[in-house]
């Protein structure tokens, strides 16, 4: 309860809390959709025939994930289906599909590094 107390009361708290707003809709969307682009290029049209192939955070946002990711800095989005019958190779397309997000967040990191970095 404190930590909520510090936000709207100190004005740097307040802006670092909305700032975190954008970083957490980005990197959700991004992770969300990547799991979904990688299961469609291994053959499952799952996510793409119902939508999630998209960067739109509203597809992809949990109300309760997203606001425990900007209170606490860890919650979660809603999953991407995939239907591992539909790939190529059901074990690899799986392992890849769920390799995909992780793999994209630090694809973001290292590109907001690069662009935050001193030159």
């Amino acid at each position: 309860m404190s930590y909520l107390m510090n936000i709207f009361s100190d004005p740097y708290e307040m802006v670092m809390f909305l700032l975190r707003i954008p970083i957490v809709l980005i990197a959700l969307s991004v992770h969300e959709a990547s799991h979904g682009f990688a299961a469609y290029k291994c053959g499952d049209p799952t996510a793409r025939n119902l939508g999630r192939l998209t960067l739109n955070p509203v597809r992809h946002l949990d109300l309760v994930g997203t606001i425990c990711m900007l209170l606490f800095g860890i919650g979660w989005a809603k999953p991407v289906p995939i239907n591992t019958r539909n790939m190529k190779n059901g074990k690899w397309g799986f392992v890849l599909s769920a390799l995909a997000g992780p793999f994209s967040n630090l694809l973001l990191a290292f590109i907001f590094a690069l662009l935050l970095a001193d030159k």
